[in-house]
């Protein structure tokens, strides 16, 4: 058998030559396309549920939130496991599937379950899935720096300027913000002048709800022409806050600067963003399943290459951990060792057996011998990375030995 395709590769070369410059163009287009990381990714196939609660102790979280959650989770197909965690404000699950499952199908299970599992928890909880992204997702940080901003500001500003440009980058999962302090209207109230105004808390909680919202009406038509009638009523200062009507007392109104005090304050905090000893604002870029790591993190510098003209004035962002770096190391590093290896045969064959014919056999079957073994990777789902390209440069080894005795056993016989 093997004699026979010997014989048929010497009598149709051209075809010979055809099918090789056929499996280099694969194997180039498989190179270009296959996701490039440096750490191979050995995580189980597991989804995140996050249900908010806040204000609630673990107990209640565990006994009204994270329980009923679980058991509605309960008879899907393709679960090992079910694990969760309770804390105080939050309650997290972990839905871990078989490693033959596919990512996007369990998340879409998962979302039909969520959909029945609402009715068994309590008013405004709504569970959430986590982003789809895996545990070594976490491909680009960076922190949001700027002379005369204080840390609030600066987490305005990555809340609601940059967060939302760079979620809008092919391949980017989530982008979440660390750091900073939230900003709040926060209202103190006092219970003494709830008692002289007869004002219930119910009574502040509904009237602030109705007073932050824009109303629409009908149309007033005049002079051929009909206009919109809108109410805009968002809150968009203290002010509007203060002069909130919670209700009348013998004719005259009760504002909500009548029974509290309304300012500007900060979140409730559970951590802080560190950088080189000093607190600072940042985000996290989550690489979407399946996404090429590197495609996406330079996709993520170009946008930001493109928002930083538009972001305030003296606002900066600087990398703080970027993966592409070590990916590009890895890659670099199986470069250098094909290229040592072919130089190597090259100068072993051709001080043995004399011959510049046999050497160069031999090292253009290892380039083209990587580009199959790429193709192989890109069908079957392998990502490039440390421990993949670490196989594919210990196995040149194997190839040149081969390739060697081959020739040398043509040239001897």
């Amino acid at each position: 058998m093997v004699n026979k395709l010997i014989f048929w590769c010497l009598n149709n070369r051209f075809i010979v030559l055809v099918i090789t410059a056929g499996l280099i163009l694969w194997g180039i287009f498989a190179l270009k396309n296959i996701p490039v990381d440096a750490i191979p990714d050995i995580g189980e196939n597991q989804q995140i549920i996050i249900a908010d609660w806040p204000g609630r102790d673990a107990k209640t979280i565990e006994e009204q939130v994270t329980y009923p959650l679980t058991t509605k989770l309960f008879g899907m197909p393709g679960v090992k496991t079910i694990r969760a965690s309770s804390a105080f404000g939050f309650s997290m699950v972990y839905v871990i599937f078989k490693d033959n499952i596919d990512f996007y199908w369990a998340r879409s299970r998962i979302i039909e379950k969520l959909e029945l599992a609402k009715e068994a928890l309590p008013e405004g909880v709504m569970p959430v899935l986590g982003p789809d992204a895996t545990g070594l997702g976490q491909v680009f940080w960076y922190t949001v720096e700027g002379e005369g901003y204080n840390l609030a500001e600066l987490r305005s500003i990555q809340d609601w300027q940059i967060r939302y440009q760079l979620n809008s980058v092919e391949g980017v999962s989530e982008v979440a913000s660390a750091g900073g302090y939230v900003k709040q209207y926060q209202i103190d109230i006092d219970p003494n002048k709830l008692l002289i105004y007869g004002v219930h808390l119910m009574d502040i909680l509904d009237a602030v709800k109705n007073a932050n919202l824009d109303v629409g009406a009908k149309v007033i038509e005049k002079g051929g022409m009909e206009y919109i009638v809108r109410g805009v009523g968002f809150i968009r200062k203290i002010e509007d806050i203060e002069n909130i009507s919670v209700k009348t007392s013998k004719g005259t109104p009760v504002y909500l600067k009548n029974i509290s005090v309304i300012h500007t304050g900060p979140d409730f905090r559970r951590g802080i963003l560190d950088k080189a000893g000093n607190e600072a604002v940042g985000g996290v870029v989550l690489a979407r399943y399946g996404e090429n790591p590197l495609k996406v993190i330079k996709a993520v510098k170009e946008k930001i290459r493109e928002m930083e003209i538009g972001l305030p004035k003296g606002i900066r962002i600087v990398p703080f951990y970027d993966r592409s770096s070590l990916i590009l190391r890895v890659i670099d590093t199986l470069r250098e060792t094909l290229v040592q290896e072919i130089i190597l045969t090259i100068l072993v064959i051709f001080i043995f057996l004399g011959q510049i014919r046999s050497s160069i056999i031999i090292s253009i079957s290892l380039p083209i011998a990587v580009l199959i073994s790429f193709i192989v990777m890109y069908y079957f789902k392998i990502d490039s990375n440390i421990m993949s390209l670490g196989g594919i440069a210990i196995a040149i080894g194997t190839l040149v030995d081969t390739g060697i005795i081959m020739c040398e056993n043509i040239s001897r016989h």
